[in-house]
């Protein structure tokens, strides 16, 4: 294999399309153990951070797979892009829920500017669901009303996009959810905060809304 140096600014990323231009190509395979550190930095002409970069952001993307002590090896090579619903289907369920709730504090702040009369029905419907199933400790229910209220309010945010994201973030986080909560104890002490969202939403106050949507991220 010719050695190919790379003397360009981002030498993760240029690494990273240099391993992926050999797995199109077929030169590396599926299965295939990936070079070792060593081997690549002299291959590429780059430090130990490069490589290590470079390699993370191709298994993230799925076409490498790392097993400790083992090796990286090559996944099988498909050449459409992975969806958004594969991709978290891979991660970590407490990565999932830090980028959902980097998306709330802006979810409502829209939802207080964007939402209508239907939309508010369905948001104060799933309010009062949790606030039941909280009270009457049916933790199961409880956090399937809970991400239901949230992403109620993702969908009056009026911004399409914004709303598939969350809603896709909050599909994989009830099993989770499950697992750290034993009982409705958590839910009980932030119905009210719960509350107080849904009325500023209602209300059309933005600044009360992600005043109390930070409040609720506290929790």
């Amino acid at each position: 294999m010719m050695n190919t140096p790379i003397h360009k600014k981002s030498l993760a990323d240029e690494v990273a399309n240099e391993i992926k231009a050999y797995i199109r190509s077929g030169h590396y395979v599926a299965g295939q153990r990936l070079p070792t550190e060593p081997e690549l930095m002299k291959q590429y002409g780059v430090g130990r951070s490069s490589i290590r970069e470079a390699v993370r952001m191709l298994a993230n993307s799925g076409l490498l797979r790392v097993q400790q002590g083992l090796g990286t090896f090559i996944n099988e090579f498909v050449e459409d892009s992975e969806t958004l619903h594969q991709r978290l289907n891979r991660a970590a369920a407490k990565d999932i829920d830090e980028v959902r709730q980097l998306l709330e504090v802006k979810i409502a702040q829209n939802a207080a500017r964007n939402r209508t009369q239907r939309h508010l029905d369905d948001i104060e419907g799933f309010l009062n669901e949790r606030i039941q199933a909280s009270q009457q400790g049916r933790i199961e229910e409880c956090i399937q009303a809970d991400i239901n209220f949230h992403v109620s309010i993702a969908r009056a945010s009026g911004n399409e996009i914004l709303t598939d994201m969350y809603d896709a973030f909050s599909s994989r986080l009830k099993s989770w959810f499950l697992q750290i909560h034993p009982d409705t104890t958590s839910f009980i002490q932030t119905n009210d905060l719960h509350q107080s969202l849904f009325l500023s939403i209602k209300e059309g106050n933005e600044e009360l809304a992600l005043r109390y949507a930070r409040e609720i991220l506290k929790h």
